[in-house]
């Protein structure tokens, strides 16, 4: 007698799923306007159908706006901010290349991984989440290690809203004859990224943070230095999907041969994103990023709740809030959804219970949204009987 195959019990019944209204103010993702979700909706069509092909030229015009740079090779590789991140490391890290990593949190640690993963011999410069890496251990620890080949950072860090400038550390890789490798995931849209002036020579971003696309897409940017340095590695990449010289076959402009099937969909969604931002223009988005915080941290003060971090390292999109002593942090995480439907974060790693991860994030970056967001917070502290 042979088991028959799992599947739904006897007498189950489906329908289509229907999403509850959110309002998306953690860490990602941040709410989408209608704009975006129409054009996702648009007939799907073949992703080397010529319309489509022109679309993807345009949609890396917009792409080259939003990370201020004029680099030929910046295209969205499909996956999300992971995909790209590792597209930066798979390409540029060779078996027994030195990498100076600097991890200040989370998301420099799955840094170190990826060098790890790639056969790399990783140099670590730690900081104190919160706080920005130092450039004072950054040049000690290129001065130690001559034969280093790239640093690494983080310039938006996600998991503790802190902040780093890319300008001088990009100028100190480059003096130790190091190329940079710059995380722009939570940055681009929301604080300035200035890639060429900056001379950052690969970054990576995702869709779902300030540009509010849908996730799923993680925009890319190589400059020359990079593309040679790929173009000379002595062994073949360690991924084929995310091979440079593979995916530049489909991304290039001009004949482009078969690499994977595109998510059509989705990149109408991410060329709808980046031709709002195009719209608004990035100094007026970062401007409202940077007013809206203001009334943000304006009004936890008048809650009596605190930022962790110092105020010239906040990141405007980003905001880690203490959780006060005596405070159940999931408790007030559920009131705020259940009762007003607004999402946000908790901590991660050293940080988990220990604050909130307050998302202002592109289209949710809005007036209202911080009014919603501090009546909710106050509603659901009172609740827990906390007096600020």
């Amino acid at each position: 007698m042979t088991k028959s195959a799992a599947g739904p019990a006897p007498g189950a019944t489906f329908s289509s799923f229907t999403p509850p209204a959110r309002i998306l103010m953690g860490p990602g993702p941040s709410d989408v306007h209608a704009r975006v979700l129409d054009a996702t909706a648009r007939p799907t069509i073949g992703h080397l159908d010529p319309a489509f092909v022109a679309m993807m030229d345009e949609l890396k015009e917009l792409l080259r706006y939003a990370f201020q740079t004029a680099n030929e090779v910046t295209f969205p590789v499909s996956g999300p901010g992971s995909v790209g991140m590792e597209t930066c490391f798979v390409n540029l890290v060779e078996p027994g290349d030195t990498v100076v990593v600097c991890r200040n949190g989370v998301f420099g640690a799955r840094m170190l991984e990826n060098v790890r993963r790639c056969g790399g011999v990783p140099v670590v410069v730690d900081d104190d989440w919160g706080t920005p890496v130092s450039v004072d251990k950054v040049e000690a620890a290129l001065r130690e290690h001559p034969e280093a080949s790239l640093v690494a950072f983080v310039q938006a860090e996600t998991s503790t809203g802190a902040h780093t400038d890319p300008a001088p550390l990009v100028a100190l890789a480059h003096a130790h004859d190091c190329l940079a490798i710059v995380d722009t995931v939570t940055a681009v849209g929301g604080v300035p990224v200035r890639v060429d002036e900056w001379e950052i020579d690969a970054v990576y971003s995702g869709t779902q943070k300030c540009l509010s696309c849908p996730p799923g897409l993680s925009p890319v940017s190589f400059n020359q230095r990079a593309v040679d340095r790929v173009k000379a590695r002595t062994a073949p990449c360690q991924s084929w999907f995310m091979d440079l010289g593979l995916q530049l076959g489909y991304w290039s402009s001009g004949a482009r041969t078969y690499h994977h099937t595109a998510p059509v969909n989705a990149l109408y969604g991410l060329h709808e994103a980046l031709l709002m931002l195009h719209e608004e223009g990035l100094e007026a988005a970062w401007e409202r990023h940077r007013r809206n915080h203001a009334a943000l941290a304006a009004g936890l003060g008048e809650l009596g709740l605190a930022l962790l971090v110092a105020e010239e390292y906040r990141l405007p999109q980003l905001n880690m809030v203490v959780v006060p002593d005596g405070v159940d942090e999931a408790a007030v995480r559920r009131h705020l959804l259940g009762e007003s439907g607004i999402e946000i974060g908790t901590g991660l790693g050293a940080l988990a219970g220990k604050v909130w991860r307050v998302g202002l994030m592109g289209y949710a970056s809005r007036e209202e949204n911080v009014t919603a967001c501090l009546e909710a917070l106050g509603s659901a502290l009172a609740a827990q009987g906390w007096k600020g």
